[in-house]
């Protein structure tokens, strides 16, 4: 069994399933906390040796962030932290989302604080975190995914800032397939949207002519998390998203050309689509709050990026591999076996 120099909580979701192989091919020695791990492991590993992983730098370990101490054996040779762990869904109540957005993120934080070697606690929060406050409104506001991501960021970033734990909180847009492949295990937000443009079940374009939905590749996101532990200083927030990202009608369009479909033309304002019943928008009102023109602070992380000799994919490509991928799988309902890495 590899000694651990890092461990991985929520290892099975989109992001981890691309950080983990990465960071084994740097070498790292990865421990993946899942729940049910003697059922799920295999799984894993066989993911991560057909994505480039070196699996021999990998252990798979029992944990779950709503239990005491995660559920974890003692990991005392850890040096890096990543919390990845999450629910990632519309529709959620408060207390679902809490437990294991904001509950859990806290657990992981105070989990990590008896490292005897901690070297950095990488959280993954949300890009629309940005300015965002804690009040009594905001699940009521903002819904209970997005309001618990908020809290958990201030609550993670005020525990380790009370108790000196090093850290970094990390913001991505929305994460897209693999730049090459166009391959994801993701299939709700955006996704959603090229779906119904697919199905001819989107006749107009949400949002106004200047709202923006940034996108970043996995691929690229966790190159760019494996490096966070060496180049981010302590207690750095770090927005990172593709800004030649197009305008949202724009990627649309685009995206229409590649399916061989007919473009929506019209921009219907979000303000207009909130008052409509969902039954006839198709909308969940949870997805609207990421319909804005909002820009976000990416300094610090295109500092990191150049630091690290990281570059971004070239945009275009990736965005039709991944609507390649989304309708080849039929948008998750048909996954064919995982694409090798070449």
């Amino acid at each position: 069994m590899s000694t651990p120099d890092t461990l991985v909580i929520g290892s099975t979701g989109l992001i981890g399933r691309w950080l983990i192989p990465e960071l084994t091919r740097q070498g790292r020695h990865v421990a993946a906390m899942v729940r049910n791990a003697a059922e799920r492991g295999d799984e894993l590993r066989g993911w991560v040796a057909a994505h480039g992983g070196n699996t021999e730098l990998l252990t798979v370990v029992d944990g779950d962030l709503t239990a005491p101490d995660l559920g974890l054996d003692p990991l005392p040779t850890v040096r890096d932290v990543y919390n990845l762990g999450g629910r990632f869904a519309f529709g959620l109540t408060e207390t679902e989302a809490r437990a294991v957005n904001v509950d859990g993120a806290v657990a992981a934080l105070r989990w990590a604080q008896e490292l005897p070697q901690l070297r950095r606690f990488v959280h993954i929060s949300g890009y629309r975190v940005a300015g965002a406050t804690v009040n009594a409104t905001l699940y009521r506001d903002k819904g209970a995914y997005e309001a618990s991501k908020i809290e958990a960021d201030h609550a993670v970033r005020d525990h380790a800032e009370a108790n000196g734990i090093p850290y970094a909180i990390v913001n991505p847009s929305t994460v897209i397939g693999d730049s090459e492949s166009g391959e994801t295990t993701q299939f709700i937000g955006l996704a959603d949207m090229v779906r119904d443009l697919h199905r001819g079940k989107l006749p107009a374009i949400p949002g106004g002519k200047d709202v923006w939905v940034p996108v970043v590749t996995a691929d690229y996101f966790a190159r760019f998390l494996a490096a966070v532990p060496e180049h981010a200083e302590p207690g750095a927030a770090l927005w990172v998203l593709d800004e030649d990202t197009p305008l949202l009608g724009e990627l649309l369009r685009d995206v229409a050309r590649n399916l061989g479909v007919r473009p929506p033309r019209f921009h219907v304002p979000v303000a207009v689509i909130r008052r409509l019943p969902a039954r006839l928008t198709g909308a969940d009102p949870e997805t609207l709050g990421f319909l804005s023109a909002d820009r976000y602070p990416t300094e610090s992380a295109r500092a990191l990026a150049e630091r690290a000799g990281l570059t971004t994919p070239p945009l275009p490509q990736a965005i039709r591999a991944w609507v390649d991928y989304l309708v080849a799988s039929d948008f998750g309902k048909h996954i064919a076996a995982p694409t090798p890495v070449r």
